[in-house]
């Protein structure tokens, strides 16, 4: 099993009591006609809960398929669930949401709506090269895969490197001084998952199905990074 999700910033720093009173209770309905189709479309927050110095809850929204059936396109109501985590370190106050880049990153810009009634509310949460350096220099012997962006050698968009002795060619020094470090698969000593973390957050661990134990790791192993 595979978990993947990406980290956020708050523009300003919330308590998370704040932040559960703004979203408690958020349900919105539309209603769909198309031909002799009707739904109501649901956007809603739920199962809000504190929860070890974290709130969690469930953002959900309705939306419209297309698919063809007996010789017509027809509309199909669907429903998408992510689940979200507010937390707050270092002054900072991080948002979690366990989804793919892509629909995280929709659901980020609706969270912000919601909390700050605009856009740009929730910002992307970045963790610098030499950061993300460090981070694979604390376990350099189980690091499988890394890759560079930002390349000075014309024509070269990205490196790469793959292997379990990486870490012992000349190679990653080499690719380090032509780019920057982007993304880095390394093994965690101390949880044992295998882990993918990007520059922009992104994180996705490779051998874990559970989500709850996926937000306790970013918040001890990836916050910090953004933080530093």
């Amino acid at each position: 099993m595979v978990v993947a999700g990406k980290i956020f910033r708050l523009s300003e720093s919330l308590q998370i009591a704040e932040i559960a009173q703004r979203l408690g209770d958020y349900h919105i309905e539309q209603d769909y006609e198309e031909g002799d189709y009707r739904f109501k479309l649901t956007t809603e927050i739920t199962g809000l809960l504190p929860k070890r110095n974290m709130l969690i809850g469930i953002y959900s929204h309705d939306y419209v398929l297309h698919v063809f059936h007996r010789g017509k396109i027809v509309p199909i109501p669907r429903t998408v669930e992510a689940l979200c985590s507010f937390a707050s370190q270092e002054g900072v106050t991080f948002l979690t949401i366990v989804e793919k880049k892509r629909l995280a990153n929709l659901i980020a810009n609706k969270l912000s709506e919601i909390l700050f009634e605009k856009m740009g509310g929730v910002l992307e949460a970045r963790i610098p090269p030499e950061t993300l350096k460090r981070f694979h220099l604390k376990n350099p012997e189980d690091t499988k895969i890394t890759f560079f962006d930002n390349v000075d050698i014309p024509n070269v968009n990205k490196l790469s490197l793959y292997g379990s002795d990486l870490i012992n060619t000349s190679l990653f020094e080499d690719y380090g001084k032509h780019g920057d470090l982007w993304y880095v698969v390394a093994r965690s000593r101390e949880y044992g998952y295998v882990v993918g973390v990007t520059r922009e957050a992104s994180v996705t661990i490779f051998n874990l199905a559970d989500k709850e134990k996926y937000l306790e790791y970013v918040s001890k192993e990836v916050y910090p990074l953004i933080v530093e």
